[in-house]
């Protein structure tokens, strides 16, 4: 969702390295454009475990992610990714079942979909951070989006902008395209794994 339906990476990442820092612990913007995906507790405990040496408690990530969250919605309302409602209604048009699989869990984000985006989305084909056990880079997230989908591997393709999604498509065994809508060179998303990265959402909409 963030970084390919909505244009909310700048905002996660500004949020993230902020809460970060309100805590005297460095995490810059383009490290979480390469962690973009995994569930917060993840996050928090990747970047304690290497400037603490030791992982986070369940309080620590709850107010950590709630600093988060604040500053998040402080940045304004996330906007459609330029030519994703052109590329979903085509996509619908042509029949095929759409599933969203995100690692986020804002109650904000999610309540714009149905605004910016009308008849494209519904919740049973939804995954989210409160779906999984183990998000991006595992293939979780994705196995419960084909399952969700009534779909399999073999009959789905993710459209996917973080190397950590990535990952987890391809380890669910998905034809999986990049779309480099951040500020992550091309070769991050190709070395993830990637069948074909597009430089943007506007240039995949225009091969199809």
């Amino acid at each position: 969702m963030d970084g390919v339906i909505f244009d909310s990476m700048p905002y996660h990442a500004r949020a993230w390295s902020e809460a970060f820092s309100n805590i005297g612990l460095h995490f810059t913007e383009y490290q979480v454009y390469l962690q973009e995906g995994s569930t917060s507790s993840m996050t928090v405990n990747q970047v304690f475990s290497e400037q603490k040496g030791r992982l986070a408690t369940e309080d620590e990530v709850h107010a950590i992610y709630e600093d988060k969250c604040r500053i998040f919605q402080h940045c304004g309302p996330a906007k459609p990714m330029p030519y994703m409602r052109e590329l979903l209604e085509l996509l619908k048009n042509r029949g095929y079942i759409i599933g969203i699989v995100t690692g986020s869990g804002q109650k904000s984000l999610l309540d714009t979909l149905s605004h910016h985006y009308p008849g494209i989305f519904s919740k049973e084909r939804m995954v989210t951070a409160y779906d999984v056990r183990q998000g991006k880079p595992f293939p979780e997230p994705y196995l419960k989006g084909l399952q969700k989908c009534g779909v399999t591997a073999a009959e789905a393709v993710v459209v996917e902008n973080a190397p950590m999604g990535v990952q987890a498509a391809k380890a669910a065994g998905i034809y999986t395209i990049a779309v480099n809508t951040g500020i992550l060179e091309n070769q991050v998303l190709e070395d993830a794994g990637a069948d074909v990265v597009y430089g943007s959402v506007e240039e995949l909409y225009k091969s199809l």
